[in-house]
């Protein structure tokens, strides 16, 4: 495969990320019928990508429970791949036995973050994921890997820089679908995006992919900069909804509304019907009886 090179794309691929990312802690619960119905109005709206849900265990997040539920009901639409996220060997198997072609998979870059987040050193962490990806592939699933706080866990630049690079290399020869670079704290701006996506690219081949969160309100100008050193798919999330409960003040990642509307600003297809996504979004901000913290969501009609 060809490395990426620079230079804005002509068309980007957004991935949805909301019904898992943003769903997974709210308190409010979010039923199954309601679920589908917002997933089919993505699905609509034409987007390529949908990370539907995630395998995990029930007792620890009760709103992913019906995982498998969700999955049947949708079945398979062409031209839209679903996945969804395992944090484990069995949440690998799991999805495999739902029949869904891509799973998500997760490492930590930052050692605080990743005893906090799920008590293991990055070291664990990473045999564990070789592990999965070996179950996976067996199993004939697509892996897409996620490298979380990217650019931070407490400050800007606490993830060394050599860990990614170190990281990326490990797992540049394990037949990955994509490489996530994940701004899980929102400390990323514009030149140190540009630093990391320039010094990735020369060592992965898979394709990059960005997961911004927007906590500090750069989402978009880091997606601009990504987009010059010809990074053409963004992990985005309806409304902006999501956050994590280890990341104090964490927002989601940018809304898929306001990225979607931004590249269309720079002449940057993505083939989406951006009302049907607001639509979708005004649906759950309904529910939940409050507003996203995206701008476009309650503006698009």
């Amino acid at each position: 495969m060809a490395k990426m090179g620079s230079g804005r794309p002509k068309r980007v691929e957004l991935c949805e990320v909301g019904p898992r990312d943003g769903f997974q802690f709210d308190r409010i619960a979010i039923p199954t019928e309601l679920k589908l119905e917002v997933l089919r109005l993505l699905i609509e709206s034409g987007l390529p990508r949908i990370q539907i849900t995630s395998f995990v265990h029930p007792g620890r997040v009760p709103q992913m429970a019906d995982a498998e539920e969700v999955v049947k009901a949708l079945g398979s639409t062409e031209g839209v791949i679903f996945s969804g996220l395992a944090l484990n060997e069995r949440g690998v198997q799991r999805a495999a036995d739902t029949g869904l072609t891509h799973v998500d998979l997760s490492i930590a870059t930052n050692e605080q973050h990743g005893h906090d987040n799920a008590n293991m050193s990055v070291a664990e962490g990473v045999d564990r994921a070789m592990e999965m990806i070996r179950i996976a592939h067996e199993a004939g699933l697509q892996v897409q890997l996620g490298a979380q706080t990217v650019w931070g866990y407490q400050i800007a630049g606490d993830t060394p820089m050599e860990t990614v690079l170190e990281l990326a290399e490990r797992f540049s020869e394990t037949g990955l679908e994509s490489f996530s670079l994940a701004d899980s704290t929102g400390l990323a701006n514009p030149d140190s995006i540009r630093r990391v996506v320039r010094a990735v690219r020369d060592i992965i081949d898979a394709p990059i992919v960005l997961h911004l969160h927007d906590t500090r309100g750069l989402g978009i100008a880091n997606i601009v900069a990504a987009l010059d050193e010809g990074v053409h798919r963004f992990d985005t999330s309806l409304g902006g909804m999501g956050g994590c409960p280890f990341i104090p003040g964490a927002t989601g990642n940018v809304a898929t509304e306001d990225v979607d509307w931004a590249l269309s600003q720079l002449d940057i297809q993505t083939g989406l019907d951006a009302t049907l996504i607001a639509a979708a979004s005004r649906m759950i901000a309904e529910h939940l009886g409050k507003p996203h913290p995206g701008r476009l969501w309650s503006l698009l009609s």
